[in-house]
C-alpha cells in the first residue's frame, strides 16, 4: 500500500464530489442558463464533463494503485496524473492572480486540491 497515493486518491474523490455539487451549481448551470450563443454554451458544457471524466478516472486509478493494485507502469501513471494536477493548480493560480478579483486565491480555491494531489503523487 502506498499511503501518499491512496490519500491523493481520496482527495481526488472529494474534489470530484465538489466538482459535481459546487461546480454544477456555481459554474455549469449559470453558463447553461446564460444568454450566450449555443455553441460556446455547449463547448463549455463539454469541457465541464471532460474534467469530470478525468477527475473520476484519475481518482479511481490513484485509489487502486495506492491500495497496492499494480496497473502496468504504475509509477509512470502516477507521475502523469501528478503532472496534470500540478498543471491544473499552477494554471489556476496564474489565472486567479491576474484576474483582478479581490481575494482571488480564496475564491478560486480549487488549486489547493490540485496542488495537494500532485504533491502526494510525487511523494508516492
Amino acid at each position: 500500500m502506498n499511503l501518499y497515493v491512496f490519500i491523493a486518491g481520496i482527495l481526488g474523490v472529494f474534489t470530484t464530489i465538489g466538482h459535481f455539487i459546487m461546480g454544477s451549481k456555481q459554474f455549469l448551470r449559470p453558463i447553461l442558463e446564460s444568454q450566450i450563443d449555443q455553441i460556446p454554451k455547449k463547448v463549455m458544457h463539454s469541457v465541464f464533463h471532460y474534467i469530470s471524466v478525468y477527475l473520476i478516472t484519475s481518482s479511481f486509478i490513484l485509489l487502486l494503485i495506492g491500495y497496492g493494485i499494480n496497473i502496468g507502469e504504475s509509477e509512470l501513471l502516477i507521475k502523469f496524473i501528478a503532472v496534470n494536477y500540478a498543471g491544473f493548480g499552477i494554471w489556476q493560480i496564474a489565472i486567479a492572480l491576474t484576474s483582478g478579483i479581490k481575494n482571488s486565491l480564496t475564491k478560486l480555491f480549487q488549486w489547493t486540491f490540485f496542488i495537494l494531489i500532485a504533491i502526494l503523487c510525487f511523494l508516492g
